[in-house]
């Protein structure tokens, strides 16, 4: 409970201007972009510098005040909703680079920062952040870490977490943590870097990140197959990676998919098309041009009907937009909309295409599927409405089926999008009983009064 008093420290620590009681200001911070009920927090807070972020933990310890850490709330598996009567605290006004270093291709930076800011900074230096999470424009790079948020060029180059060196961050009483260091090389202690990645908040509250960079490629090249049949493209993206290419990207569109893309972008996408893949290859330029001849005759001797270049920066960049523009083109077309992220290995995808064409039929459901097929993440999405109850149970029965096909081929809960609150209840059945006990033995330990983001991920 926020007393008076407690609510005058608070006060005192961040300012006056960076906490917010009223109604409308928590209702805004109770939900996130998952499709879950919303929970209405005591008090939103916005520390504006370390000091004060530490002590706001300390206090909600104190005072056994759960904490919801919150960037731009653009996680879709309920991460950011808070507890009822908890602490939100925003970290927007912690959004400093401090340092991008050019000799040892590392940079500090803040959680409050944006990801594509950033990004954008990193290029200005002719330097490199491989990670782009489709919400990048909005993103923080702390919910990125807190997420193990992945992109479109997660295949190639990996995920948030392959470029984190080091942490700093508070314990769930308010001390400091520090993990990880500038160094290329680094096994000092135990590694909690690796613990606090895609802990989803559970675990720590971030308030410096080092990051690792690369140089960029010297070259690249962009290309769009398409094909008469969604298994023709699956299985070209099977073949592609049996052939030990790894492209940049890889990405597919389903022929609803396309159609409501080009609807909202205009780039002139092929809407004639029953799948599209979007494919970009970068590198040393001779094996870009290599691998390039090979894509192209792969996509072909699978039944590619046209396969286009981009001729220039403009093309591709247009192309590639219009993909990023995916979820929001399909959220114009119902009032709600389910976006999944089960991943399987890359050999199943025609298999895992097929299983959704399949659960689409059964339950009589619109479900439009894009996403990263070089690395198996697929992003299944169904369009529905909420409030109609009959066919909302269709929608859960389908989610479980395609988290059931998943599993049944090898893959995963979740690619990029984190368990959270949505799937919290299925994890013992991707892992075992004793993983989720060790688990909860682990958060238990660490964080005693369970204040941070409680009910994620494992569960109460």
């Amino acid at each position: 409970m926020v007393t008076g008093a407690l609510l005058k420290e608070f006060t005192r620590l961040v300012g006056a201007n960076n906490v917010f009681t009223h109604e409308a200001d928590r209702l805004t911070y109770s939900y996130d972009a998952a499709v879950l009920t919303p929970v209405m927090p005591a008090i939103i807070l916005r520390p504006t510098h370390s000091e004060a972020l530490g002590e706001v933990v300390r206090l909600c310890h104190e005072n056994s005040i759960p904490v919801t850490v919150r960037g731009a709330g653009t996680n879709l598996s309920g991460g950011t909703i808070p507890s009822e009567g908890g602490a939100v605290i925003l970290t927007h006004a912690l959004s400093r680079i401090l340092e991008i270093n050019e000799e040892d291709l590392y940079a500090v930076v803040e959680p409050g920062v944006i990801t594509a800011r950033f990004a954008a900074a990193v290029e200005s230096k002719g330097l490199f952040y491989p990670p782009d999470p489709g919400s990048q424009a909005v993103s923080t790079l702390g919910g990125n870490v807190a997420e193990n948020a992945g992109g479109l060029r997660g295949l190639k180059y990996g995920v948030t977490g392959d470029y984190v060196m080091g942490l700093e961050f508070f314990d769930s009483q308010g001390n400091l943590v520090k993990t990880g260091s500038r160094t290329v090389k680094c096994v000092t202690g135990y590694n909690l870097g690796a613990l606090l990645v895609g802990s989803e908040g559970t675990l720590g509250v971030f308030d410096k990140i080092i990051l690792k960079l690369i140089p960029p490629p010297a070259a690249r090249k962009s290309m769009m197959a398409t094909f008469s049949q969604v298994q023709k493209a699956s299985e070209a993206v099977a073949a592609i990676i049996a052939q030990r290419i790894v492209p940049a990207t890889l990405e597919f569109m389903d022929n609803f998919t396309l159609r409501t893309v080009e609807d909202y972008s205009k780039v002139g996408l092929p809407i004639e098309a029953a799948a599209l893949l979007l494919v970009e290859l970068d590198g040393h330029r001779a094996q870009v041009e290599d691998d390039a001849q090979k894509v192209e005759s792969i996509c072909r001797s699978s039944g590619a009907t046209n396969l286009r270049v981009a001729q220039d920066d403009s093309e591709r960049d247009k192309v590639w937009e219009a993909r990023r523009t995916a979820l929001s083109a399909l959220a114009k077309l119902r009032p709600t909309v389910v976006l999944e992220d089960a991943t399987v290995p890359r050999s199943k995808i025609p298999a895992m295409m097929q299983a959704l064409e399949e659960i689409s039929r059964k339950h009589a459901l619109t479900i439009g599927t894009f996403g990263h097929a070089g690395d198996g993440n697929l992003h299944p999405t169904i369009l529905t409405d909420r409030r109609d109850k009959e066919e909302w149970q269709r929608v859960e029965a389908a989610i479980h089926d395609i988290f059931d096909h998943a599993l049944t081929l090898g893959g995963t809960l979740s690619g990029e999008h984190g368990i959270g609150l949505a799937k919290s209840h299925y994890l013992e059945k991707e892992t075992t009983r004793a993983t989720l006990l060790y688990s909860r033995r682990i958060k238990n330990a660490l964080d005693p009064k369970n204040i941070l983001n409680p009910g994620k991920i494992i569960g109460e």
